[in-house]
């Protein structure tokens, strides 16, 4: 595994592209940021130090989803603090009241990415580290988590977005980190 040094800084409101070729480091950089796998460096939050902070708590103020998210309950309402405040957000992604009950195993790819990234989005996270979360999803459900994402941007929340969508990365345009074989070149949209 090659070492990845990456020094960066994202803003409230602003989303970074984070581009390369599959098995350039894209994930393992946002697993980094969010604690989940073991790095050397320094991370900072506000000024605090990754070190400062219960991982638990770090976890919830930078958020991490996954491009194949994980459960652990059968049906998908236990998964969030309180279904029914959700329900707004639902059906702006496409989704509907009744998939609180639903079991997890029997819903598509897409429903799987749009329930994670709206479980993500109920804890009210500063910083949302996205790992492709519309690689499964049509054009429509696209557009519908960009605008949920764009509205969060306006509010303050900062996300660094990895996806190989150009289309996507051009849309939400700002800065682009791209990973290659031996750098990482940052370039300004």
């Amino acid at each position: 595994m090659r070492d990845l040094r990456v020094n960066l800084a994202v803003r409230g409101g602003e989303c970074l592209i984070i581009r390369g070729a599959s098995g350039s480091g894209k994930t393992r950089l946002l697993r980094a940021i969010a604690d989940l796998d073991p790095a050397s460096g320094e991370i900072v939050l506000d000024g605090v130090a990754r070190e400062a902070i219960a991982a638990p708590q770090w976890r919830r103020r930078i958020c991490y989803v996954s491009a194949e998210p994980g459960w652990w309950c059968d049906t998908v309402a236990p998964h969030y603090p309180t279904w029914p405040s959700l329900l707004p957000m639902l059906g702006a992604l496409g989704l509907s009241a009744d998939h609180g009950a639903r079991v997890v195993a029997s819903l598509s790819t897409g429903e799987r990415q749009r329930l994670a990234l709206l479980r993500a989005l109920a804890i009210e996270p500063e910083v949302l580290l996205l790992d492709e979360p519309t690689s499964a999803l049509d054009a429509a459900a696209t557009r519908a988590v960009e605008a949920i994402l764009q509205d969060r941007m306006e509010h303050g929340l900062a996300i660094l977005l990895a996806t190989h969508n150009s289309a996507q990365a051009e849309r939400f345009g700002g800065r682009h980190l791209v990973l290659c074989s031996a750098t990482v070149e940052a370039t300004e949209r």
